[in-house]
């Protein structure tokens, strides 16, 4: 039998938090809703481990959501955020760091003439829709139902990442105005984007789309769907807008249109950029961005942006991106979504792995998982209680059944090995 780990100043932490934050987090999905349990604090981490206010250890497959590629605090990482802090920490004033950050961003995704640093995916998504409205004249944007673009009120129709865990995938608060101009079609389904720009002829400025959906759980694209997007968009007069916030620097050094050959007119980038601090970008065509101020009227602006901290760490960790670097990752995630497929199956109990590179998300069903509707016939209750299984030996999976596990080049086959036997044991555990 798996015992739970005790947690005491984990639950007197977290009943402190909560006579301050709402729901006692900073962000929804921390708050453990879904999978049962007050949440743990972190006090410190390095490489591929986490460690509680408890003391306990976990191997990490959360990695701040993603940025972490290189693991926890790595030592050149630290060496050079001390130096640039040792300078200032923002100045509110341009650097030569955003000029250096935004040509390494440039190489690595041709795609991406201009580009503009915020400081966070949600700046990111929003901004490029703005700029796609004002190079269209036009309003309404189509987004797929599961992918997440951040909490900008025309994203919140039919989310998912947290608003998804938490069944609550149009927010309250949302104008009907605002959700008005946000179409919906079915991921991996180029027939439902079709008939959209049929219904709502020359009035659609601009499709989003992870290209790798990360916030529903990973679901890969479909052969064909991301060309059919761009086709469809080219020939409708309309933007196609790649929301790689997940995917870019992570799946391949150039991000998913790299490894599927797809240009699109803007990117939406985040967590790697950073390091794992707070930062964000938009760009593409230089005719596009040229619309931004202060070339041009498209407003936008953030004090923090483009701030030496975060230009230093995306600096470091762009920089590091090398092919052995993916190769090991590829290989550990090949392996972690073996061995949990086959620890599924050992335990007879109904599991589908999704998978690509460094990202695998162990979906509750028996059935294949290719759009929102898919992922919903997951069971959460139990992933709830494979995710305290898995807690209770020393493995931090995500909190929630629809996002995904990251690795990093800090993970070691031994870790996912171990990772693999607490799955059987927790999986045993379920039946």
């Amino acid at each position: 039998m798996i015992r739970p780990r005790r947690t005491p100043a984990s639950a007197r932490l977290f009943a402190a938090a909560s006579r301050i934050l709402p729901g006692g987090v900073d962000s929804p999905v921390r708050a453990f809703k879904s999978v049962g349990g007050a949440p743990i604090f972190i006090r410190r981490a390095k490489g591929a481990r986490i460690e509680d206010a408890d003391g306990h250890e976990y191997i990490d497959y959360v990695m701040s959501w993603g940025p972490l590629i290189h693991g926890h605090a790595p030592k050149g990482l630290l060496k050079a955020l001390a130096a640039a802090a040792a300078r200032g920490t923002s100045f509110g004033a341009p650097t030569e760091l955003e000029t250096h950050l935004g040509r390494r961003v440039a190489t690595l995704m041709p795609s991406i003439e201009r580009v503009r640093f915020v400081s966070s995916g949600t700046e990111a998504a929003m901004s490029a829709v703005r700029v796609a409205r004002a190079a269209t004249t036009r309003d309404k944007i189509v987004k797929f139902e599961g992918c997440y673009h951040g909490h900008a009120d025309g994203f919140l129709v039919q989310a998912g990442s947290g608003a998804l865990t938490l069944g609550v995938p149009t927010s309250p608060g949302v104008p009907a105005a605002a959700a008005a101009e946000t179409l919906l079609a079915k991921y991996n389904d180029l027939a439902s984007v079709d008939a959209l720009f049929d219904r709502h002829r020359d009035q659609i400025a601009a499709v989003i789309v992870e290209p790798i959906a990360g916030n529903i759980g990973v679901v890969p694209p479909r052969d064909g769907f991301l060309a059919g997007l761009r086709d469809t968009c080219t020939r409708h007069g309309a933007l196609l807008i790649f929301d790689e916030v997940i995917s870019g620097f992570r799946a391949a050094a150039g991000g998913a249109q790299q490894i599927y050959g797809i240009k699109p007119d803007l990117t939406c980038l985040g967590k790697i950029i950073g390091g794992g601090l707070p930062v964000g970008a938009y760009g593409g065509r230089a005719d596009l961005m040229s619309l931004v101020a202060p070339a041009g009227p498209v407003y936008q602006a953030g004090t923090l942006s483009g701030n030496p901290l975060a230009m230093t760490a995306g600096l470091w960790s762009l920089g590091e991106l090398s092919p052995k670097l993916y190769r090991h990752l590829a290989k550990l995630g090949a392996r972690l979504a073996a061995g949990l497929a086959d620890a599924a199956r050992e335990a007879d109990v109904p599991m589908q792995v999704n998978a690509y590179g460094s990202l695998v998300t162990p979906f509750f069903t028996s059935q294949p998982v290719r759009d929102l509707q898919s992922a919903m016939t997951a069971d959460t209750a139990r992933y709830a209680a494979f995710f305290q299984g898995m807690l209770a030996q020393g493995i931090y999976p995500p909190p929630s059944q629809f996002e995904a596990w990251f690795l990093s080049g800090a993970h070691t086959e031994k870790d996912v090995d171990k990772t693999v036997r607490a799955a059987y044991a927790a999986l045993t555990n379920l039946t």
